[in-house]
């Protein structure tokens, strides 16, 4: 068998990751590679560290991409801020707090669970009250933008919950930095994690991370050794210290730091607080062309995030077969539901570069023809037009 060079078809990605890398991000790729001690190589890391700052709303000193997926940066906050012993109480709603729970297993931790409902915020009363029930706690670890559901928790709250119970938290923002609010300093978080993929426009693969000044003394002031080499920050603040002179970790993925770095220089230049409004906006006029289609989003208006949506299936529609026929004529991605919603759902994404109106009167007009042809009643025409009625209302 002839085997030549890969050519990936062109794809509209409105999953839940990635998302659709911008072009200016795909061409700084594509720029020449530099050794990874290079000065220029060090002057733009500070540039990184300094724009991820922006993002994340933080003066945190210790603030950076993780080498590795948006998973790995889960993986750090665990390993370096778990030990042996410690009780971590652990909010699921969803697939990916399950996660958080595996990650204070595996690094010896005892985890007590505030259990909540798939497509609904974690419950700060049942956070308390877990809490309470458990004063030797000195962690709460949740998620805040739930990609398996499309469901928004109140960080602010539940850090101020943890602060009271004098317990650090671990924040999971894989899908809402750079997509809907998140104030790490104002809110009191410790430690947030995110992706590359989702809301930055970028690439999939790297995983960016801050750290207050409470986790970092935790990490310092260890019993035990991380279990990780690779992730302990005792190790890689070496490499990422703001210091002229940088000891060697490991050899940092060059090429795609640049398009890292390219997708936060575009954040600075729209704004923060503008990317958040593109998002909500678009939310608004993708879930005005959903509901003129008779379909319904799962999560509550005041707990739903804007750039992620888990949209009921029609009763008698096979949801993978509408995917696959998105995808054969299309050429458009939607995701898939897990867990508890697996084959109840579509999630579809809208984050970063893939939130624009193209891509969503793309989706909602597929969507319309592709049920028909299945024998769901659609109207394809006011579905549209209920799209650019509210693209053109209040628009940023």
């Amino acid at each position: 068998m002839m085997i030549r060079s890969f050519n990936p078809p062109v794809r509209t990605l409105m999953g839940p990751g990635p998302a659709d890398v911008h072009p200016r991000v795909l061409a700084a790729l594509a720029r020449p590679t530099i050794g990874h001690l290079d000065p220029a190589f060090v002057t733009m890391m500070d540039e990184l560290k300094e724009l991820l700052r922006l993002a994340f709303r933080t003066r945190n000193a210790l603030t950076m991409p993780v080498s590795a997926p948006g998973s790995a940066g889960m993986e750090t906050c665990f390993v370096n801020l778990v030990e042996p012993g410690d009780e971590v109480v652990v909010c699921i709603n969803g697939v990916f707090g399950g996660r958080m729970k595996e990650n204070v297993e595996r690094a010896g931790g005892i985890p007590i669970v505030v259990q909540g409902t798939w497509g609904r915020a974690v419950d700060p009363d049942q956070v308390e009250e877990t809490l309470e029930a458990h004063p030797s706690a000195r962690l709460l670890a949740f998620v805040q933008a739930e990609t398996s559901t499309g469901a928004c928790s109140d960080a602010k709250t539940l850090a101020e919950i943890a602060r009271r119970h004098d317990c650090l938290t671990i924040v999971d923002a894989v899908t809402s930095l750079g997509g809907s609010p998140l104030e790490v300093d104002a809110w009191g978080l410790d430690a947030v994690y995110s992706g590359s993929q989702k809301c930055l426009s970028c690439t999939p693969g790297l995983a960016p991370v801050t750290f207050g000044e409470r986790a970092l003394e935790k990490v310092r002031n260890r019993k035990t050794r991380v279990q990780s080499w690779f992730l302990d920050l005792n190790l890689v603040m070496g490499y990422w210290s703001g210091e002229q002179k940088r000891s060697y970790h490991h050899t940092a993925p060059v090429n795609a730091l640049y398009a890292l770095h390219e997708s936060l220089v575009m954040l600075a230049e729209e704004g923060i607080e503008a990317t958040w409004e593109r998002h909500a906006h678009h939310h608004r006029a993708l879930r005005a062309g959903l509901e003129a289609l008779g379909l319904e989003l799962i999560v509550p208006e005041e707990e739903r995030l804007p750039q992620l949506n888990s949209v009921s299936v029609p009763g008698g529609i096979d949801e993978a077969q509408v995917r696959s026929r998105l995808l054969q004529h299309y050429d458009l991605e939607l995701g898939v539901g897990l867990g508890d919603l697996a084959g109840k759902v579509w999630r579809i994404g809208l984050m970063g570069y893939s939130s624009r109106p193209a891509n969503i009167l793309l989706c909602v007009g597929a969507l319309a023809n592709e049920l028909a042809a299945l024998g769901h009643r659609t109207d394809a025409g006011a579905a549209l037009e209920a799209v650019r009625a509210e693209l053109d209302r209040n628009a940023p």
